[in-house]
């Protein structure tokens, strides 16, 4: 069997809180934690072909950020379902086993940590991952599964 494309697990970056805005947009920090990720992405090579987001504010401003620095058409960003924080895993997790591009996943915690644990455990409440903001999980498949290839956040780099 060949490998499968890399998914890219992305926690969205600071966003300001519910008082100073309901709609919770990113914050400066969180600007800025998501393009010093997004370019360190970009220099080690990293690329996707498709970046899928929820469909709240700093999920879709924090997509939108990588896709600027990774070169991702506009039109291959996009808000799908099934991507909020308390969602269930197992449908993106089936998306993302059959298909067979490099995708970038932007989200909320405890999804995310669901959802890795789902691809690499086949259980999504077996194992936990350190997702900061603008942090990333890059997965990378195998025969068979998924293997971590490396975990990163804008305090790291």
């Amino acid at each position: 069997m060949t490998s499968k494309p890399k998914v890219l697990l992305v926690r969205h970056g600071q966003s300001t809180s519910t008082m100073d805005n309901p709609q919770r947009p990113l914050a400066i920090p969180g600007r800025q934690h998501a393009e010093h990720v997004a370019t360190w992405l970009d220099e080690c090579g990293y690329s996707v072909e498709e970046i899928l987001h929820s469909s709240k504010l700093r999920a879709r401003q924090t997509a939108k950020i990588f896709g600027a620095r990774l070169g991702v058409h506009a039109g291959h960003v996009r808000e799908v379902s099934g991507l909020k924080p308390n969602d269930d895993p197992a449908p993106m997790a089936e998306m993302l086993e059959t298909d067979r591009r490099s995708i970038m996943v932007v989200s909320h915690l405890p999804l995310l940590n669901r959802l890795a644990s789902l691809l690499l455990s086949g259980d999504p409440d077996l194992l936990q991952f350190q997702f900061s903001d603008a942090g990333v999980v890059i997965l990378a498949g195998v025969a068979g599964g998924w293997r971590i290839e490396g975990v990163v956040g804008h305090q790291m780099i």
